[in-house]
């Protein structure tokens, strides 16, 4: 597989590290573009990853710079904060901020990130955790956000990044569902497993009114490929752990708003489970894709069935990486996941042509 020459690209626009970055997320991505360009434009690479323990040793983020992306996205868990006590939680942020694994990967990469629950602050959180404003302070400030930036004026940490490169328009919706989620329904018994299980009340909402109305907004400006970064799974059938199929009436409605915004080209990424998959979710308009990359440093003890699983499971640490072959009509896009040996674990190419809404 290539190892680009894309990077440039996307850093040409935006200036090196984060800091840039973030800053394009504040006024260009609810707002303005940025034009980008470099000497190989023909594939950008967007890597990604989740769940990472401060305290232990990070290889895959080495691997992850060594395959010159253009961005890397964070999905959450990107450090075990699970406190109340801020000054434990910047602690905790000092560590990874001190991380020699990162640094490399501030090096090769900007970033971006949005969080989960441990780094939300409480295992499972949703709206009711009371340090909410105080933990996305210390989010923000760690990852480079502007003091100027629309991220920290309104609540949650949702954001947008949009890129115009010589091959098509790239955007980047990274999501917040910690801030605004209700409580999830615990498990009851068959034939429901793990610690959750679908809910049937229609109130409870994963991303909150505000953040599905900033969506729409997003889905119905132009752009050719859309990622869309969810910390907890979209794509795969119910597995009883933290995912969207809890809320099966919000996932419903994330796949009729790509369907009523006429959004083409929609991806999701996502992590937390401490294992990578790739689903691939049936819609009335077209198959939406779910990379799941986790865990960066995290493993689980075994691994669930998953109806719309592409290919194999990677119970090994691992990051995702989307490449973005820009050949016109002939774009596509390649899936995958490698693991923390080196090795490509699961590829599957996904024509543009088919991530488009037909005409009626």
């Amino acid at each position: 597989m290539r190892f680009r020459g894309g990077m440039s690209s996307v850093r040409h626009a935006l200036g090196m590290g984060s800091m840039a970055l973030a800053l394009a997320a504040g006024t260009g991505c609810d707002g303005a573009s940025d034009d980008a360009g470099g000497e190989d434009p023909s594939v950008t690479r967007i890597a990604f990853g989740s769940c990472m323990n401060q305290n232990k040793p990070k290889p895959v983020l080495e691997l992850a710079a060594a395959s010159r992306p253009d961005l890397f996205v964070f999905l959450g868990d990107n450090l075990y904060g699970d406190t109340e006590d801020m000054s434990v939680m910047a602690a905790k942020y000092a560590t990874l901020g001190a991380s020699p694994e990162l640094a490399t990967l501030r090096d090769a990469a900007p970033i971006a990130a949005t969080w989960d629950d441990h780094d939300y602050g409480a295992n499972d959180a949703g709206k009711e955790y009371p340090k909410k404003a105080e933990s996305k302070a210390l989010f923000l400030d760690f990852w480079g956000e502007p003091a100027d930036s629309a991220r920290r004026t309104r609540d949650g940490i949702y954001t947008a990044y949009r890129y115009e490169l010589p091959g098509g328009v790239l955007q980047v919706l990274l999501l917040d569902t910690r801030w605004f989620r209700d409580p999830l329904e615990p498990n009851m018994g068959a034939p429901y497993q793990h610690d959750y299980q679908p809910t049937t009340d229609l109130t409870r909402t994963m991303l909150g009114e505000a953040q599905w109305t900033w969506l729409e907004e997003r889905l119905r400006e132009p752009a050719d490929v859309r990622l869309v970064g969810t910390s907890t799974q979209f794509g795969h059938s119910y597995n009883g752990w933290e995912s969207w199929t809890n809320l099966p009436h919000e996932r419903q409605r994330m796949i009729e708003l790509v369907a009523s915004t006429g959004a083409n080209g929609v991806v999701f990424m996502s992590g937390d489970v401490h294992w990578g998959e790739l689903s691939r979710q049936t819609t009335s308009s077209y198959p939406l894709y779910d990379v799941t990359s986790s865990g960066i440093t995290q493993t689980w003890f075994g691994i669930d069935s998953n109806d719309n699983r592409v290919g194999e499971a990677v119970p090994e640490n691992n990051y995702g990486f989307i490449d973005i072959a820009w050949r016109g009509a002939e774009t596509a896009l390649t899936l995958g996941l490698v693991d923390v040996a080196g090795t490509v674990r699961v590829t599957h190419e996904v024509p543009l042509a088919e991530l488009q809404h037909t005409a009626p």
